[in-house]
C-alpha cells in the first residue's frame, strides 16, 4: 500500500482523532493561527482548509468569522465524513472536495472558488516530497486574494535527536493519560511500541521549518515567519502582498 493511502482507512482516521488531545499545545497552535488571521484589516470572507481532516481548522475560522464561506478539501473520504458531521451547522456555507493536492490538477478545481482570504492546513503537507511542497506553496499563493494569509500548522524536521525524543515522550505520556482516564489497560511500553510502529509513520516527509519559510519568501509571500514551535510541531505563515 502507498504509505499516504493509510489515511483513507477508517480505522487509521479514528485512531488519529481519538488521540488528538495528545498533541502538545494543540489549542495554542490553533490560537496562533487565528491571531494571524485576525491581523487582517478585513474579516475573512472566504477560506480553504487544505487537507482538512475532520475540519477542526475550518471550525476555528468559522467560530471567529461565522459568515465566511469555505472549501474543505481532503483525499480521505473518512476524514471528509467527519468534517461534514462536525460542521453540519454551516453546511450551506461550505463545499467539501475529495481531492489529492499531490496532483497539480487540484489547483484548477479550486480556482472556481478562489480567491481566498485565507488558506490553512494542519499536519498534512508534510506527506508530500520536498519538491512538491514547494510547488504546493506556489499553487496556494496563486489562489490567495491580495493580503490573504497562508497558515500551516505542521510536523517539521528537527536536527536534534533530543527534540525528537522529547516530542515522542510527551506524546506517549499524554496518550497514556488518556488511556487511564478512559479505563484502558495498555502500559506505557505498549503505547511507545505502537507509536514507533504506527502505520502512517512512513508517510511523513519532514522538512526544516526554516527551509520551508525560505520557500515561501522565494515564492513571494511577505511577513513570513515561524510564529510558534514546540518540539517537531510548528506554525508558520506568509501573506500575499496587498
Amino acid at each position: 500500500m502507498v504509505t499516504d493511502e493509510v489515511w483513507k482507512l477508517p480505522a487509521i482516521v479514528n485512531r488519529f482523532l481519538s488521540y488528538r488531545a495528545a498533541i502538545p499545545m494543540a489549542q495554542e497552535q490553533i490560537g496562533v493561527m487565528m491571531s494571524i488571521l485576525k491581523s487582517r484589516e478585513q474579516p475573512v470572507a472566504s477560506f480553504l482548509d487544505l487537507g482538512c481532516g475532520d475540519g477542526i481548522l475550518g471550525a476555528a475560522v468559522l467560530g471567529e468569522y461565522p459568515a465566511a464561506r469555505g472549501v474543505l478539501a481532503d483525499f480521505s473520504e473518512p476524514m471528509l465524513a467527519q468534517a461534514r458531521e462536525q460542521l453540519k451547522d454551516y453546511a450551506d456555507q461550505l463545499i467539501f472536495e475529495n481531492l489529492d493536492y499531490g496532483n497539480p490538477d487540484w489547483v484548477d478545481r479550486m480556482r472556481v472558488y478562489s480567491p481566498f482570504d485565507a488558506i490553512v492546513s494542519g499536519y498534512s503537507i508534510h506527506h508530500q516530497a520536498d519538491a512538491r511542497k514547494q510547488e504546493i506553496y506556489q499553487e496556494i499563493f496563486s489562489l490567495l486574494s491580495p493580503g490573504g494569509w497562508f497558515v500551516n500548522i505542521e510536523h517539521v524536521f528537527s536536527a536534534a535527536q533530543l527534540n525528537i525524543d522529547l516530542f515522542e515522550n510527551h506524546y506517549v505520556m499524554a496518550r497514556y493519560a488518556i488511556e487511564q482516564r478512559n479505563g484502558g489497560t495498555r502500559t506505557l511500553d505498549e503505547l511507545a511500541r505502537e507509536y514507533k510502529n504506527r502505520p502512517d509513520k512512513d508517510a511523513n516527509i519532514l522538512a526544516p521549518v526554516e527551509l520551508q519559510c525560505d520557500w515561501l519568501r522565494k515564492t513571494g509571500y511577505e511577513e513570513v515567519d515561524c510564529y510558534f514551535r514546540i518540539y517537531e510541531l510548528a506554525v508558520f505563515a506568509g501573506r500575499k502582498p496587498k
